[in-house]
């Protein structure tokens, strides 16, 4: 009988990707340069997968209720959804019409009232099935097993919104000057407000200097602000307010009641450049190549998106917390 192979002698060696006069150059060497971009797809790769499993999920809780009761998932739909939808009245068809008439000029007659009842009905089963298949999930239990790629990144203790012990912790990299970066700023807070202590916010700097020629002055300042305890007031007012020059950094200073001398001494120093450095190349080492960027207990998530986008990911984040799969 042969003996085993110890893991040393079976674990391949590392195949270069090219050479150069002799001398390899490996895969990982490639990382730097294209970290962003592989982020970037791996989070596309995984919604693309999560949206084809959803309606495969669909399909087998119908199929499942279906085969309890006996039918088929038609047969199903139609006894506990389609049988329920009724006729619209004729106000709610004249109501439809009106709201409609500015995109049309055909007189409300019999046949376009017939199409509109229709139109209206069709709506209304859609919803009402999607509510029912909803429920059925739920029932069902359903287990998501599917996992995104998650990137180790770390968060600032001092500049931390909610409950520091909460199961999710969102982590940004943002950029004061940054048009995006306003538009994500509501729904943080929506989302910090609706979660309570499931969920912890932390704020990093990645000022985009290169476009946005008071990105470096604002982060400086929020630090600035931070020495006195009022970062997250001095925070908010700059996503308020666009004027980042010195001049209004040094209005929201005085509106806060900071006090000026010492505000002003930190600004002039430049004292804190190096820590938002520190920040930014976190964000290059995770893949980030824009602002607002996120990372939701390590899973990435790229641009200003809708509070659906930050809800789904979350509850995935909740669930993995409390030691099990997604359940959806």
């Amino acid at each position: 009988m042969p003996l085993l192979a110890s893991s040393a002698e079976t674990a391949k060696p590392k195949q270069p990707v090219a050479t150069v006069g002799g001398q390899p150059i490996y895969e990982e060497d490639l990382a730097p340069s294209i970290e962003g971009q592989l982020q970037s797809v791996r989070s596309q790769e995984y919604d693309i997968k999560r949206k084809a499993l959803d309606p495969l999920i669909d399909q087998k809780v119908l199929e499942s209720a279906a085969k309890a009761k006996g039918v088929t998932t038609d047969q199903l739909l139609k006894q506990e959804v389609d049988a329920k939808v009724k006729d619209p009245s004729d106000d709610v068809i004249q109501g439809f019409y009106l709201a409609q008439s500015g995109k049309s000029n055909k007189p409300l007659d019999d046949t376009l009232k017939a199409q509109i009842r229709e139109s209206i009905k069709q709506a209304q089963t859609r919803q009402l099935r999607e509510e029912y298949i909803k429920s059925l999930r739920a029932e069902s239990k359903v287990v998501v097993l599917l996992s995104p790629s998650r990137v180790q990144v770390a968060h600032d203790p001092k500049r931390l919104r909610g409950n520091p012990n909460a199961p999710v912790m969102i982590v940004e990299f943002s950029d004061y000057q940054c048009p995006y970066c306003h538009q994500a700023e509501p729904v943080v807070k929506k989302l910090l407000a609706k979660y309570g202590d499931q969920v912890s916010f932390s704020y990093r700097d990645y000022p985009l200097t290169s476009i946005h020629a008071n990105a470096m002055i604002a982060a400086e300042a929020s630090r600035c602000a931070l020495e006195q305890g009022k970062f997250w007031e001095y925070h908010d007012l700059l996503f308020t307010d666009r004027k980042l020059d010195h001049d209004g950094l040094e209005s929201e200073a005085q509106s806060l009641k900071l006090d000026q001398k010492q505000f002003d001494s930190c600004v002039a120093s430049g004292r804190y450049k190096a820590q938002i450095e520190h920040d930014a190349q976190d964000a290059r080492s995770a893949g980030v190549a824009g602002t607002p960027a996120f990372f939701i207990n390590g899973v990435f998530m790229d641009g200003a998106q809708p509070e659906s986008a930050f809800e789904e990911k979350i509850q995935d984040a909740l669930a993995v917390a409390a030691n099990k799969p997604s359940a959806k």
